[in-house]
């Protein structure tokens, strides 16, 4: 049964991670006011809360769980896996950064700063995928080191 609980709460927190991405990168556009980067600093906390829980989740499966830490320490694939996820949350420093400078100084972004953060957004949006590939694989037994 943890088997199971853990990897329901695993999937519902990284579609969660996606919905809130997406909800960034939809809410950060050019125009930006006061009270739109409010709402979008808000939500990445959230993101930062999921990434952390996801961590925490992802690790307590393979350890806890039916496969256990041997499966997953020895299978390229989870690599791949946490490297894309540690990317994408490197990337994830510079919007929250500009979220985070332009709060202090009470200034909205102008338009040129906004498109810059953008593209660490989507950046971020176009690796989701190898999340899902990398745990498709893995999954199937594909990436077996020795």
């Amino acid at each position: 049964m943890l088997d199971l609980v853990l990897a329901v709460a695993h999937h519902l927190l990284i579609f969660a991670l996606a919905g809130v991405l997406t909800a960034e990168l939809v809410m950060l556009r050019p125009g930006l006011d006061a009270g739109g980067l409010r709402r979008i600093a808000g939500i990445d906390i959230w993101y930062g809360l999921l990434a952390g829980l996801i961590l925490a989740v992802g690790f307590s499966r393979a350890i806890f769980a039916a496969k256990g830490w041997d499966y997953y320490s020895h299978n390229l694939f989870f690599w791949g896996k946490l490297a894309a996820f540690a990317l994408i949350g490197i990337l994830s420093i510079w919007p929250t950064m500009g979220y985070l400078r332009w709060r202090r100084a009470g200034s909205v972004p102008d338009d040129g700063q906004v498109a810059g953060l953008r593209r660490y957004l989507w950046a971020q949006v176009l690796l989701f995928p190898l999340l899902l590939i990398f745990a498709a694989a893995m999954a199937r037994g594909y990436g077996e080191l020795g």
